[in-house]
């Protein structure tokens, strides 16, 4: 562990270069009484002297020479990568790390970064796929995406979508002799596409609501998957009825690939919120993804302003 002051460092390391404590005490801005004292602290400490002194002149001892060899670049790099820091804050440059899933991902972030990143090349944006609850700050995230707003109270959760309506889908050709479907529980009788979440390895409880009424239904199938896309695959392979956002479907419903079932019992969730870190000082370019995910800034937001839950959402 570094013990010694940077400050002390610093200015052994103008003396040094300077050979003059008057010349160096006006460059750091003290008085040359403080700065012979910092250098003779410097020099107990370490054990070993650094400046040979005269009335007349200040000079390096082969050590003092060893380290100002060392030790002035480092210093050199420090106050260059500090000068570059503060540069930054008022210019959009870095990597952006953003943990979601391939919906939110797809539908919401793609669309919305891409003229970004078109707009700012210096701007570098960094997707991981994923359907836990990150820890961002552990796994060295910026950001996640999810579905809801309910964060940890060091955490500030901002609205990127509307709320989002699930949908139970299958495809003509599997429909067809088979059991009809007018309430949940009758999916216990058909073949379901399985989402598995990787947060605990579950399969994930089908939700349903109507008229007030809540309704959880464990199905089964003979194909599960943790990804979306490969869901809406299967069922366009007639392999059974799986449930997904109705956004990814939509166009499916309308060509007649697919077919929407249970539609009055689709519940409708929390859109996505993408969550970070309460911090202040945001770097430049995060602060430009915040604006250009941010629901209220989208043209179809209707001018409302994003959702507000205990004080903790923008």
């Amino acid at each position: 562990m570094l013990k010694e002051k940077l400050n002390d460092l610093q200015a052994f390391v103008v003396v040094a270069r300077e050979r003059s404590f008057t010349r160096a005490a006006a460059q750091l801005g003290v008085s040359r009484s403080a700065l012979s004292h910092t250098l003779l602290g410097l020099e107990e400490r370490l054990g070993v002297r650094l400046l040979i002194r005269t009335t007349r002149s200040v000079s390096p001892t082969e050590a003092g020479n060893r380290l100002l060899t060392v030790l002035g670049p480092r210093l050199e790099e420090i106050a260059s990568e500090l000068t570059s820091l503060r540069a930054s804050r008022n210019k959009p440059v870095g990597t952006v790390r953003i943990t979601a899933n391939d919906h939110a991902i797809v539908t919401v972030l793609w669309p919305r970064l891409h003229p970004l990143l078109l707009e700012c090349p210096d701007i570098n944006i960094e997707f991981s796929v994923g359907y836990e609850l990150t820890d961002i700050a552990a796994q060295q995230f910026d950001a996640g995406v999810r579905m809801g707003d309910r964060v940890d109270n060091d955490m500030i959760a901002v609205r990127l979508t509307p709320d989002v309506t699930m949908a139970a889908v299958a495809s003509p050709g599997y429909l067809v002799n088979r059991p009809s479907i007018v309430k949940p529980d009758d999916l216990l009788a058909h073949n379901c596409i399985n989402l598995r979440l990787q947060t605990h390895g579950a399969l994930y409880a089908w939700e349903f609501e109507k008229d007030g009424q809540a309704r959880e239904v464990w199905v089964k199938g003979q194909t599960t998957f943790n990804n979306t896309f490969l869901m809406i695959q299967a069922a366009l392979d007639d392999a059974g009825i799986a449930y997904v956002p109705l956004d990814l479907v939509a166009k499916h419903i309308a060509s007649g690939a697919l077919v929407q079932v249970l539609i009055d019992w689709s519940p409708r969730f929390p859109g996505y919120f993408l969550y970070y870190p309460d911090r202040r000082h945001l770097p430049a370019a995060f602060e430009r993804v915040l604006d250009a995910l941010r629901w209220s800034n989208q043209p179809d937001a209707g001018g409302k302003g994003s959702k507000s839950l205990a004080g903790r959402t923008t």
